[in-house]
């Protein structure tokens, strides 16, 4: 009896082993091709996010440049060029995390197969036991040739259940860890999957880009001095539709409770752009003057080269989207977007390229709500943010004597203008 129990011990102990080792075996050249597709993405992803950062520093230098007709040609096709890659970056990293949820669902199955082949050894260990309890003590006894062998033999099943047992719950915790890990990969896959949305937006916005493009050598006719006349023909407008702007805001006079929007603090509002770098200040700047008939700057700007994503500063709703180019071309903020934040304060954003939000849409902080462009009044690329106290401003509609149509912006009384940059 004693001799057969044993043998019922080594036997359970030699399948494990033998059906563990034969699962390990069976999925290692899975596991191996899996992590070479690993390897090869990481490879690819290295050289893609090179080439980008090189685009990126050449369209610095480009917008730096003076803003003639052939560097204006020269950005629109080095951003071309820059979001075509960024778009294989995001598909390179798709595919590397659906490797990655692969090679763990692998190692997910792997621990539950440890795991039955576990349970099944200590259910037949345990029904072995039952059976010995279910003898007369003098059944046991006579079944051995000593006590000594009769205690050697429980304390042996006891440390064999005891070591099976052990390895179970190492097995559970090994195989709840990587399940988290997969529930984590899945939530990188969704936030991938935006991301490649987000990149066909912005592969939108550049096939527009390169229509205005098209449009621009045609309007020109590849002249510089066409291209320079335009660019003064946009100020005059602009500065006309300024000065009738101004004058109608002039005359709202809006009740604003000091009470009802936040005292200036740093991280009240998020900045509307991952890489931060203002080109223009609120107020009176050294270009205020020149460029604005009331002498200050409503806002301020950011660079932004063509398809920057642009984010909602704060939680709150989408209350108007439009674009003033179809009624004055070129002369006023193009297309925006207008939030009113829960918070009591309003932001506006100009010169957009595309609009992914709209009118009454609900909105957190750090959700996309546009790409940035270069419509309306814009010698270039960028991002133009206002900030008002919420109850000083609304979106309004003017017809315009200058324009000789009717446009729709957000406008508000002068005194409820405030510095985005002590909010943000």
């Amino acid at each position: 009896m004693r001799m057969l129990r044993k043998f019922f011990f080594i036997t359970i102990l030699l399948f494990t082993i033998i059906v563990l080792f034969g699962v390990t075996i069976s999925r290692a050249d899975t596991i191996s091709q899996i992590q070479a597709k690993i390897d090869a993405a990481n490879t690819s992803r290295a050289t893609l996010e090179k080439e980008i950062a090189n685009y990126q520093d050449q369209l610095k230098v480009i917008n730096d440049q003076a803003n003639t007709l052939k560097n204006t040609i020269k950005s629109l096709d080095v951003s071309t060029t820059k979001i075509t890659k960024q778009v294989s970056l995001a598909q390179n990293n798709l595919n590397q995390t659906s490797y990655s949820i692969e090679d763990t669902s692998s190692k997910i199955q792997d621990k539950e197969q440890q795991i039955n082949i576990g349970n099944i050894a200590i259910k037949n260990f345990l029904r072995q036991i039952n059976e010995a309890d279910a003898k007369s003590f003098f059944e046991i006894m006579l079944s051995n040739q000593s006590i000594t062998d009769f205690w050697n033999e429980v304390e042996t099943t006891i440390q064999v259940q005891a070591k099976i047992g052990d390895q179970v719950a190492s097995t559970k915790d090994v195989k709840s860890s990587l399940e988290k890990a997969k529930a984590d990969l899945e939530k990188k896959k969704k936030e991938l999957e935006d991301y490649t949305k987000q990149l066909a937006d912005q592969k939108q916005v550049l096939q527009s880009t390169k229509k205005d493009k098209t449009n621009l050598l045609t309007t020109t006719k590849n002249s510089e001095a066409n291209y320079q006349k335009l660019l003064k023909d946009k100020l005059a407008l602009k500065d006309a539709l300024d000065k009738e702007i101004n004058a109608f805001e002039t005359q709202i006079k809006m009740v604003v409770d000091p009470k009802s929007f936040p005292s200036a603090g740093k991280g009240i509002l998020k900045w509307p752009v991952e890489n931060v770098y203002i080109t223009q200040n609120f107020g009176k700047t050294s270009v205020s003057g020149r460029l604005y008939v009331s002498g200050t700057h409503n806002g301020i700007d950011f660079r932004a080269p063509i398809g920057t994503k642009v984010m909602s500063a704060g939680s709150g709703t989408v209350e108007g989207v439009g674009d003033t180019d179809p009624v004055c071309p070129g002369a006023s903020y193009g297309k925006w977007v207008f939030i009113r934040y829960d918070n009591g304060l309003a932001s506006a954003y100009g010169h957009l390229s595309l609009i992914t939000a709209t009118a009454g849409q609900k909105v957190k902080a750090g959700d996309i709500v546009a790409y940035s462009g270069s419509t309306g009044y814009s010698t270039g690329p960028h991002l133009h943010m206002s900030v008002w106290a919420g109850q000083g401003v609304k979106v309004s509609t003017l017809k315009s004597t200058v324009c000789k149509g009717t446009y729709t912006i957000p406008m508000g009384d002068l005194k409820a203008y405030l510095d985005p940059l002590v909010y943000l």
